[in-house]
């Protein structure tokens, strides 16, 4: 490989080359467009929209990448204007194209309009205009929505991440940053609603056409010509005409480029670490138990689902793996919901029991909530929480009983366990349901402590625990499979995601760890010990990815008083410290972008690093 291939894997663990972003301006206004879509709208270099994209969606959700052609573009210091054509083709093969083109002046006003054609009878879930607010200083901010009959509605965007669609009918929405700039976009050609992507940790509000309560997947017959408008005005609060803001630096520019990290005593502890083990990873691990002592988890979360053909024979090789670890186990159960909770819990219980399987608490979730049920979608049957839980506590009363979902943030905030039948509450979350380019996949860090503030506002007090996570997916609660990735790329809902392997996997945990700082967390899990979404190669030959370090020293950290970071830029670095038994300082620095850092810690004395991209140090 040549040294820029190299390179490409060594920080994402891929050569697969990402789309060209082109810079376009107008006046106060600035937009990356990427394979036709606007990326970080800014006016006045403020973020006003962070995406509006035509996309188009399988019958699984997975996203068709267009391919595009014709591509103008013209642009002068007061607009610019872009034409292409698309088009997208699903995995039975089936095409639509469009048109689309893109018109932007100084005078605050950019358009975006798209007019598709089925080149055959096409099944989709998905096909129109998706808009992304940001969530940073959006999230609690007053919202005007105009719906299709011409009412209009006040209210505000959800603070708290909202289960269902905070907004729908939506003909226009409009709301007021506290910079004093007013936004506004406008809608045609569907009928379009709201989603809070937080769920998911997208780090968005996502606008969106045909709404959910419609069947889907649908078809589009051939020929079938759909046109459709993106409208977006910014305004000043105070005149309503379009503020004369001068250009200034994007975010992350500026005279001093320096990133300042200052560190505080805090109140809180770090969670333990913990790591998933599935059934068919349990040789993997046996196989390596030097790698796993050199992490020093505290905690081996074993997943156990009778629905997925686990018997016995599985808790078996659990109990000997638990035996030769010495590292306590949590059985992550899905149960089946075919008889009633206590009959199936017994006959799990008795299979423990066979299989010599030492543990230190169950989680106990139905199976059925490990796929999702959408609004407008049947759900199906069942058992009540209150019967399960209580049959649980009833089959297994001397472990701790863990009680949420084996899926996302999303369906714990649409279907919640009773909390006083549960000793702790626990969801996963995945960087790529939605999207799976760079930036995307490092704005969820954004998004993590919306959730954790939103599940503590469940919850209360309760013990709190996430995971398992990774880049990765590991099941698809939103279709029939995860996407397949045989060319290592970048792929929304793929299990495999290269970049767990590279550089970027490691800041990304970093991140994640940092983000994590105030939601009282008693566990964080990771995806797995080897394979797509472990921490090492399973080969003859075990190699440690960059992300195993970190989590090493996540686990090194489990227990000790965490340190508050104030960043100056924290997007850009994420930083974890704390104080060991002795009072020393301890902690683990990333840099989460791909352009080199100068990163200045504070800490009763100054520590000066020059970080790479995505590279992530340890320091005391």
């Amino acid at each position: 490989m040549n040294g820029a291939a190299t390179l490409a894997g060594l920080l994402y663990g891929t050569t697969q080359t990402q789309p060209e972003e082109r810079l376009l301006r107008a006046g106060p206004w600035s937009a990356l467009l990427v394979d036709g879509a606007l990326r970080d709208i800014r006016f006045g270099g403020i973020e006003v929209i962070r995406s509006i994209a035509y996309v188009v969606r399988d019958k699984d959700w997975g996203t068709c990448v267009p391919q595009t052609g014709g591509m103008k573009i013209d642009q002068d210091a007061n607009a610019f204007r872009v034409s292409y054509t698309a088009l997208c083709t699903n995995p039975d093969g089936q095409r639509v194209a469009y048109d689309a083109t893109i018109q932007c002046d100084a005078s605050g006003t950019l358009a975006y309009r798209a007019t598709s054609k089925a080149a055959s009878d096409f099944l989709t879930t998905r096909c129109g205009f998706c808009v992304l607010h940001p969530i940073d200083g959006v999230a609690g901010a007053p919202a005007r929505v105009e719906h299709s009959n011409g009412a209009v509605e006040d209210s505000k965007f959800p603070e708290l991440i909202d289960p269902w669609q905070p907004f729908k009918d939506i003909r226009a929405i409009e709301h007021r940053l506290a910079c004093g700039l007013s936004i506004r976009v406008a809608l045609t050609g569907d009928t379009f609603e709201m989603e809070d992507q937080r769920n998911w940790s997208d780090a968005s509000f996502k606008t969106y056409s045909r709404p959910l309560e419609l069947p889907w997947p649908y078809v589009i017959e051939t020929d079938t010509r759909n046109e459709q408008s993106v409208e977006l005005r910014v305004t000043t609060v105070e005149s309503g005409v379009a503020p004369s803001i001068a250009t200034g630096p994007d975010e992350g520019e500026g005279v001093d480029d320096t990133s300042v990290i200052e560190l505080a005593e805090g109140s809180e502890s770090m969670p333990a670490l913990g790591i998933a083990i599935a059934p068919d990873e349990v040789d993997a691990a046996l196989a390596n138990l030097d790698l796993l002592a050199q992490l020093g988890p505290q905690q081996l979360s074993l997943h156990f689902d009778p629905l997925a053909g686990h018997s016995t024979d599985e808790l078996t090789r659990f109990a000997q793996l638990q035996r030769v670890s010495a590292i306590p186990a949590v059985l992550e159960c899905a149960l089946p919901g075919v008889a009633a909770p206590l009959q199936e819990l017994e006959t799990i219980a008795a299979q423990i029991c066979e299989a010599g399987l030492t543990l230190s608490g169950i989680v106990v979730s139905p199976a059925v909530h490990q796929q999702s049920n959408p609004p407008g979608s049947q759900s199906p049957y069942c058992p009540p929480l209150d019967e399960v839980y209580l049959a649980a506590r009833r089959v297994f009363p001397a472990l701790r009983l863990g009680g949420g979902m084996l899926s996302y943030f999303t369906e714990l905030n649409r279907k919640r366990p009773p909390l006083m039948l549960v000793d702790w509450v626990t969801h996963a979350t995945c960087p790529i349901v939605h999207a799976a380019d760079d930036r995307s996949v490092m704005q969820t860090l954004q998004a993590v402590p919306h959730i954790t503030r939103s599940c503590r506002a469940l919850i209360g007090a309760q013990a709190y625990a996430i995971g398992p996570i990774s880049l990765g997916m590991r099941q698809n609660p939103y279709g029939s499979r995860v996407m397949p990735n045989p060319h290592r790329q970048r792929i929304a809902m793929a299990c495999d995601d290269p970049r767990q392997h590279a550089q970027f996997g490691a800041a990304w945990l970093a991140g994640y760890a940092a983000a994590l700082a105030g939601a009282g967390l008693e566990c964080l899990t990771l995806g797995a010990l080897t394979g797509p979404r472990g921490l090492a190669s399973a080969a003859e030959e075990t190699r440690r990815y960059p992300i195993f370090y970190v989590a090493q020293v996540l686990a090194r950290m489990a227990g000790k008083p965490r340190l508050v970071c104030y960043a100056r830029h924290p997007r850009e670095v994420a930083c974890v410290a704390v104080r060991d038994e002795r009072g020393n300082l301890k902690g683990v620095l990333a840099n989460l972008t791909s352009q080199p850092r100068t990163v200045r810690v504070i800490s009763g004395k100054i520590a000066l690093f020059e970080l790479g991209p995505f590279d992530c140090v340890q320091f005391e």
